[in-house]
């Protein structure tokens, strides 16, 4: 498979010292879908806006389609089509003026916009609102019209930035089909951020899990969650004392089991190497030995939960006070000064 994208030792720090992304390098194949799997303030967002160059990273070195992207952005953005996490609709103006608007800033004939952008609205099912002021659109039409722009000059790579954030679960499921749509049909390669792990397993063909900047791990889905072993059991216990301590590091020591690792939500994880339905008796039997009471227990198949809990050492969560959010914030805020 051709690459697409080559990023090699990619670092972005702020004036304020902020590492936002510390060191990377990875690859996307055409035709691929990639996808950065972080919380907020990972240095997804970083990530990608460096890519199709409106951030200049402090070093390393960005291809795209074999062209520099740091050198020669303006080359670049003739490729890519870019959707952020904020829409960038004017709610001013109808669907349709807004995607006219977008295909001449491509420099587009008006009948090229015609064909294309009728062409884009019946495919994200916007056609028959075309005529409607976007301020009377819904979020996730909002979304589908944001994508639809963004396809308007027919671009080699789609970059979405979080395309399903805030949307219900239904809307969320219409975007993931419109996604696979675009790769199936069109051949496109596609490169998104989320945070949703289930988003990430549904769409991905790879994979990158990224935390504090740093890429923690990249394959695909299935391979990452092979990579932790089998079945996963997790329990609460209902006591906290020695004896749980105690029970804990004896289960830990069973040959059968993988890994252990205790949250601090109260709940202690489990990897099994193979059939861990047949190590739940074993389990009661050993809390019972050391006086422990079970509060719950599930057994389930490792996710990309599990995976990202492994590499990462915590769970994925959404943090509203992120590093890189509170930087942008007080970015904004100067900006609102001058």
């Amino acid at each position: 498979m051709k690459n697409v994208i080559e990023v090699e030792e990619l670092t972005k720090i702020y004036h304020d010292s902020l590492v936002a992304v510390d060191d990377i390098s990875f690859s996307v194949g055409e035709g691929e879908i990639f996808g950065f799997l972080g919380p907020n303030g990972a240095g997804k967002s970083t990530t990608i806006k460096c890519v199709i160059g409106l951030l200049r990273p402090t070093q390393g070195r960005i291809r795209v389609h074999g062209v520099d992207a740091i050198h020669h952005p303006g080359t670049v953005k003739r490729y890519i089509g870019y959707a952020a996490q904020e829409t960038a609709i004017d709610d001013r103006l109808t669907g349709w003026e807004n995607l006219y608007l977008q295909g001449r800033f491509f420099h587009l004939s008006r009948e090229e916009v015609l064909a294309r952008g009728r062409e884009i609205l019946e495919l994200f099912g916007l056609w028959e609102r075309r005529g409607d002021l976007t301020e009377t659109y819904s979020g996730g039409m909002l979304k589908r019209l944001d994508i639809a722009i963004a396809l308007i000059h027919r671009p080699r790579i789609l970059f979405l930035d979080e395309p399903t954030l805030g949307l219900d679960v239904q809307t969320r499921a219409v975007i993931w089909d419109y996604i696979q749509k675009l790769r199936t049909e069109h051949g496109m390669t596609i490169f998104l951020t989320t945070h949703y792990m289930e988003e990430a397993d549904a769409l991905c063909d790879r994979v990158a899990i990224i935390d504090h900047g740093k890429i923690a791990a990249l394959d695909r889905p299935g391979a990452l969650k092979a990579q932790i072993g089998g079945d996963v059991i997790t329990v609460r216990f209902l006591d906290s004392g020695p004896a749980t301590l105690s029970l804990v590091e004896t289960i830990r020591s069973l040959p059968e089991i993988v890994e252990v690792s205790q949250g601090e939500d109260g709940i202690t994880r489990i990897v099994v190497r193979q059939h861990g339905d047949r190590v739940i008796p074993e389990l009661f039997s050993l809390a019972i030995h050391h006086g422990v009471r079970i509060d719950s227990l599930r057994l389930k198949r490792p996710s990309l939960d599990d995976v990202y809990l492994h590499f990462t050492g915590r769970d994925i969560r959404e943090e509203g006070g992120s590093r890189e959010e509170l930087h942008r914030a007080r970015r904004a805020q100067r900006r609102l000064r001058r």
